[in-house]
């Protein structure tokens, strides 16, 4: 293996540009202050204390930018993987606060651990057995779960952890009479300054202007005490994260890596999808994906030494990391720095910090993933595509996020099997004046012989498809009653065929032949052609019936049926002559 395709940095650092220096430092500081808040915030959503958000911010950032091929891609803890998280931990009844952060930690080596060997051993495609439309379903049920499920901070009330919508809002509507009003201002002041700065400039860490506001109401006007006091972050540790081995619990393992694989490979979907993104942006490097899975996994795994819980790459933080002027790895590292300055020095200022605060910037972050835009162009564009992402949303919110992701895979491995099975098919006809041969029902004043069947199959030919070809090209048939002479298949669009399609085609041909109709077939790829040949098909077949194209087939039928006519007015002839 290729060292620097192994470990990226060595690429970009030897050959680091002065005029990158700028950007890197501009955009690193950026993130980091946006990391700051996020990270607290992410963290609550995981059901962990704040500090453990900042954690995770510093050991996945630098091992990423080490390992990781591209250069803008913003790893930390995300709302999704941290709603994931809560689902995989909040499973288990009656923990403490330290096992639930062990936890959380183990769960952070298992997900590396698969990402590692999935992309160790180049099993990355397997993420692409779920669909855009069902990712883009779950993803806008979860953001309306993660949203709804800080109703308890954003309106000072105590509401029981649920992860399910209608449980959260029955519950909110039964605690509509406590609301905390200084709380629920708090908050929604925090939204505006977060949605205002985005209108006057992307690159602007709304957040934190949100979290200095919220620390300066509640420090000056002594909000977190009294009566209506509203609820505060208080102490965060001063101190960096530490070395320390996950606890190993086979039972536990054994109940978490269902959920580690989900956070797995949904984690790595969000992760490619910006990073591909961003980097058709810049010409200078290219993402690989398996190499991503192996970045991601080693950034969770020794994040997970250092008391980190599962983290990926995150939408938000990567535009602004882009926007921001990122050219390398080197912005990432320094926003690790940031971060690593801010746990040694300034957590005490975050002591007044409102989780009412924490939960707007939640908020704002999550909603801006509920995609009903897609909804809208599927059911316009796609009506199956529409459907599975409607079954994935309602499922995820009704049923709960482990059983929506369940849907969702079934429902992407089901279409699979459906397109798979029951391919397009086509009768062809030629366009007048031409040797072009186009599908009957797509265009109008094609020349169709009335002896003659041009069959086209879109998709390889295999086991689980055979019989759906086979029922298709007699339907077919007996739309021509018992006029047809030729069967011509188009093996254009067929790409492979197993031992059981070239059995088939043998019984095609044997059936055909038995009822005076010629077989023939056009467009054969060369693997195909080869299959056919080493099985013996070919030499059970006329060789003279296999051509290049559709036309050659039908030019060479009627010259056949030409010289048939001719001996027969022949043989006529001849036996009037004798008579």
């Amino acid at each position: 293996m290729n060292l620097k395709s192994f470990l990226p940095i060595l690429d970009w650092l030897p050959n680091y540009n002065k005029k990158w220096l700028k950007g890197d430092i501009s955009a690193g500081l950026t993130v980091g202050v946006m990391l700051i808040p996020q990270g607290m915030a992410y963290a609550s959503i995981a059901g962990l204390p704040a500090v453990y958000g900042l954690y995770a911010s510093i050991i996945p950032i630098i091992i990423y930018a080490i390992f990781g091929t591209s250069r803008q891609l913003a790893v930390g803890p995300v709302a999704m993987v941290s709603l994931l998280t809560a689902t995989a931990i909040g499973s288990f009844q009656g923990l403490s606060i330290t096992e639930y952060i062990s936890y959380a930690i183990l769960l952070a080596l298992l997900v590396g651990l698969i990402q590692f060997l999935l992309g160790l051993f180049r099993l990355g495609f397997l993420v692409n057995f779920l669909s855009h439309p069902v990712v883009s379903g779950f993803t806008s049920a979860a953001a309306l779960i993660i949203g709804l499920s800080q109703l308890k901070h954003l309106l000072g009330v105590d509401i029981p952890r649920s992860h399910h919508v209608h449980d959260i809002i029955l519950n909110a509507v039964e605690k509509f009479n406590e609301i905390n009003v200084i709380a629920l201002s708090l908050g929604l002041f925090g939204i505006l300054i977060i949605i205002a700065s985005k209108r006057i400039n992307k690159s602007l860490p709304g957040q934190l202007f949100a979290v200095v506001f919220g620390i300066l109401a509640v420090s000056l006007f002594g909000l977190g005490k009294g009566e209506n006091a509203v609820s505060i972050v208080k102490d965060i540790p001063s101190s960096l994260p530490k070395f320390s081995i996950p606890v190993f619990d086979l039972k536990i393992i054994e109940l978490l890596i269902p959920m580690a694989l989900t956070i797995a490979l949904i984690s790595f979907m969000e992760s490619i999808a910006v990073a591909k993104a961003i980097q058709t942006k810049h010409r200078d490097y290219k993402v690989v994906p398996n190499q991503e899975l192996i970045s991601l996994g080693l950034a969770n795994i020794v994040g997970s030494f250092f008391q980190s819980y599962p983290t990926t790459g995150g939408f938000s933080r990567t535009a602004v990391n882009d926007q921001a002027g990122a050219k390398t790895g080197l912005a990432s590292i320094i926003s690790a720095v940031l971060i690593i300055i801010t746990l040694l020095f300034l957590t005490p200022l975050f002591y007044n910090l409102p989780k009412a605060i924490l939960a707007s910037i939640i908020m704002v972050a999550v909603f801006g993933l509920i995609n009903y835009k897609e909804a809208i162009h599927l059911y316009k564009s796609n009506i199956t595509d529409f459907w599975m992402l409607i079954s994935t949303f309602v499922a995820t919110l009704a049923l709960g996020i482990e059983i929506g992701i369940g849907v969702g895979v079934v429902l992407s491995l089901a279409l699979v099997l459906l397109r798979t099975t029951r391919p397009h098919t086509a009768v062809l006809a030629r366009i007048p004046n031409t040797h072009f041969y186009r599908n009957i029902t797509r265009f109008e004043n094609l020349e169709e012989k009335e002896d003659v069947l041009i069959y086209r199959f879109d998709a390889q030919l295999f086991f689980a498809n055979i019989e759906f070809f086979k029922d298709r090209l007699y339907d077919y048939e007996r739309l021509k009653e018992d006029k047809l002479k030729a069967l011509i298949i188009d093996g254009e669009s067929i790409n492979n065929v197993d031992s059981t399609a070239i059995h088939a085609f043998e019984e095609i041909v044997s059936d055909f032949n038995s009822r005076n109709i010629e077989v023939y077939f056009t467009g054969i790829k060369g693997p195909v052609r080869d299959k056919l040949k080493s099985s013996g098909f070919l030499k059970r077949v006329n060789e003279d019936h296999f051509f290049l194209s559709i036309q050659e087939a039908v030019d060479f039928h009627e010259a056949q049926l030409d010289n048939k006519n001719s001996n027969q007015k022949f043989q006529k002839y001849t036996e009037q002559v004798n008579e």
